[in-house]
């Protein structure tokens, strides 16, 4: 019953339904792109940096650890509400797992192979990008999965400051006792969020090597 009005609910309002799916995906993945951009360059320079990597890889574990709607609370203040505000908040929240992943995932290359370029007369830039990046590819594609997933669900929380999105259904759900528009917001959330977890986990088959 609840279901079928949830249905009958996206069907008599798919306009409104749609665009704050449109904006809730450009909010999650935008954020992760932004994420990516950040914090793939910057995991391979700390993955290089011993000190540097040892202060700031402490500081973004301690980050992870602060709720999501901590974090939309605490940007609010300087940035205020809406979409962009939404947006920086969310890039925080991506950040942490891309950015250890990165790390973790260029520290683990095996330094024999570094060597043999090195020593065929590559230069370091080369070396990363030919045969660093490409050997750690698959782990740092486990981070942005992990990202993506959690984005999609936190991104819901854009709502409470204005940022639009899905969970502008669950919190008018939530607010007027409605169990059928909470979802009408909260399933196609989760299946966002499985077909995020789906498809990344296939990219990252793809690029790990064959394992003989």
């Amino acid at each position: 019953m609840i279901l079928s009005e949830a249905y009958n609910y996206i069907l008599n309002n798919s306009e409104h339904f749609f665009e704050a799916v449109k904006i809730h995906l450009f909010l999650s993945f935008a954020a992760v792109g932004i994420g990516i951009l950040l914090c793939v360059p910057l995991g391979i320079y700390l993955a290089k940096t011993e000190k540097a990597s040892l202060i700031i890889m402490n500081i973004v574990n301690v980050g992870r650890i602060i709720p999501s709607l901590a974090i939309l609370a605490l940007v609010m203040p300087f940035v205020g509400i809406g979409f962009f505000p939404s947006l920086i908040a969310l890039t925080l929240l991506v950040c942490p797992p891309i950015l250890i992943n990165t790390v973790i995932a260029v520290k683990e290359v095996d330094s024999s192979i570094v060597e043999a370029a090195f020593g065929m007369g590559m230069s370091n830039a080369r070396v990363i990008r030919k045969i660093e990046i490409p050997l750690a590819l698959p782990v740092i594609i486990t981070g942005v999965r992990t990202a993506s997933v959690e984005v999609i669900a936190s991104a819901t929380l854009a709502a409470f400051i204005g940022g639009g999105g899905l969970g502008v259904f669950i919190i008018n759900g939530i607010a007027g006792a409605n169990a059928y528009l909470l979802l009408v917001g909260a399933i196609p959330v989760a299946i966002l969020a499985l077909l995020a977890e789906f498809t990344f986990s296939g990219i990252e088959k793809l690029t790990s090597p064959p394992t003989t």
